[in-house]
């Protein structure tokens, strides 16, 4: 374990266990106010986007409500370590890295899974209520937290005996993650785009035809923004993480990557108070429930 000497990550321990604290009531404030309006837009919003929702929205709860305390308290540890055993540090290290891992992973598949319903959203058209039934969905998101947990686990066993093999796994599992969101949105993109441009050509249509075009083009493109501007933010909260680790392997650790290290955590725990802003703001739905519980609290008042 590290000895701190300097002053510096004295008050990067400082820094980070405030932005933290702070962030662990907004993203549990803002997510569980996210659950309930979830809960009541079940009649309008589609079943498996909701359902997907959901498990994003809960794994960012797990966030605020677990894993950022943790990571404070692992770090209000570090900062005392000459009057902190060493021993009750390393499992407090252990269960910090379980909690991030697991609600990470979730994060990183649910991301995924969402980015692949809206694409076949886009392409099946009339056939994707057929293919992707809300029991389907449920099976997958079943999936991505129980395997979410089996790696957390692997993740915990095997820190420290089989690092490389650890770390390894972790970029390969983000990369595809990463790499499979972005080539869906791609392609919804182009979708929408195609839509768009067929729209122009075919302007000698009759004028109900023509509008309908035009509304399913919108529908296309409004069904996909709000998850897509939710995974440039998590791109951007995640991305600076990973990148650093994948540098820290080839340079190793010393006093200022420690500091970075911890920033960057810092910075994809935000992603869970970010997302909740982003789908009040794009997905009207969701806004709309979350406007009506303000509505009804004010007048209960």
């Amino acid at each position: 374990m590290m000895t701190l000497k300097a002053d510096d990550l004295r008050s990067a321990i400082i820094v980070n266990c405030v932005l933290n604290a702070f962030l662990s009531y907004t993203a549990t404030a803002l997510n569980s106010v996210t659950l309930l309006a979830l809960r009541k837009s079940s009649t309008t919003l589609p079943k498996p986007l909701r359902t997907l929702l959901l498990s994003l929205t809960v794994s960012d709860l797990g966030v605020g409500l677990l894993v950022q305390p943790l990571y404070i308290l692992f770090l209000a540890m570090v900062f005392q370590q000459g009057n902190t055993e060493t021993q009750i540090i390393e499992i407090t290290s252990k269960v910090s890295i379980v909690t991030i891992t697991f609600f990470g992973y979730a994060s990183f598949f649910g991301a995924a899974a969402l980015a692949a319903d809206r694409f076949l959203a886009v392409h099946l058209h009339l056939r994707y209520q057929e293919l992707v039934t809300h029991k389907r969905l449920v099976a997958v998101v079943i999936s991505v937290w129980v395997f979410s947990a089996i790696l957390s686990m692997t993740t915990a066993v095997f820190q420290h005996t089989r690092y490389i093999v650890v770390s390894i796994t972790g970029i390969v599992v983000e990369s595809v993650c990463y790499l499979a969101a972005a080539l869906f949105y791609i392609k919804i993109y182009l979708a929408v785009l195609y839509h768009s441009k067929q729209n122009k050509i075919l302007q000698v249509q009759p004028t109900q035809t023509r509008v309908e075009n035009m509304a399913n083009t919108a529908k296309l493109r409004k069904c996909a923004v709000g998850p897509f501007y939710a995974y440039l933010v998590f791109l951007a909260c995640h991305l600076p993480s990973s990148c650093t680790r994948i540098i820290l392997e080839k340079t190793g650790y010393n006093n200022v990557t420690w500091q970075l290290i911890k920033y960057t955590h810092t910075l994809v725990f935000l992603n869970s108070s970010l997302n909740p802003l982003i789908y009040s703001w794009k997905m009207r739905h969701i806004r709309r429930a979350i406007m009506d519980m303000l509505r009804n609290i004010s007048l209960r008042r």
